[in-house]
């Protein structure tokens, strides 16, 4: 969809320094937070990024979109980076370095979007490319840790690093998140691939 400042008309004036794409995804963020997916109208979105639905359908197909586009930047970025991390020489390093990155991603994540993760809609058809993205990065939590420990069962240590690393969505929504997040999740990381704690403070020290 078109992604520019030309558009519709606006109800009210917009922030001059933001992009009324933006500002649709900001208004979305925040009533889904509140409202839920379910309980969000698109009227409802266009209205609180001031603009009329019309306006709105200028830069989004409809909410399903808009949806996708919040969830997409809380994964995709972590994924490129995976990549070069299977092919590292130090599969310990890598997992390390990969889990403190995608940490990272998801508390600077804007909108802390990852409350969306398990919603019941986000199952639906036009979700696929997401879950196939989250999934191929926990291929690659679960590969490294093959590789650092060959008993490890891949699918069960890749499932348990997301876990540790999406520990970061319950605690931004609380307001508990505590300092050295990403050091410490991607510690944990090590430990579910029975890395011991030489190795661990090794990796520490490149820091």
């Amino acid at each position: 969809m078109a992604s520019s400042t030309v558009g519709r008309p606006r109800i009210t004036p917009g922030r001059p320094e933001v992009d009324p794409r933006t500002e649709i995804l900001d208004a979305a963020a925040s009533l889904f937070a509140e409202r839920g997916y379910a309980g969000t109208s698109t009227r409802r979105i266009a209205e609180r990024a001031g603009m009329r639905q019309a306006s709105m359908y200028y830069h989004f197909a409809g909410k399903e979109e808009i949806l996708l586009a919040l969830l997409e930047p809380s994964v995709a970025p972590t994924l490129e980076r995976a990549a070069d991390c299977l092919e590292a020489a130090d599969p310990v390093a890598a997992l390390y370095d990969l889990a403190r990155a995608d940490v990272t991603t998801l508390l600077d994540e804007p909108h802390n979007i990852g409350t969306m993760y398990l919603a019941p809609e986000v199952a639906a058809e036009a979700f696929a490319p997401f879950r196939r993205a989250r999934a191929e990065l926990a291929g690659v939590y679960g590969a490294l840790a093959h590789r650092i420990e060959p008993t490890q069962e891949e699918a069960f240590a890749g499932a348990c690093c997301m876990q540790l690393v999406e520990l970061v969505i319950p605690l931004r929504r609380e307001g508990e998140v505590p300092d050295g997040l990403p050091e410490r999740i991607a510690e944990a990381c090590l430990r579910v691939a029975h890395v011991d704690e030489a190795e661990i403070a090794r990796v520490r020290a490149r820091e």
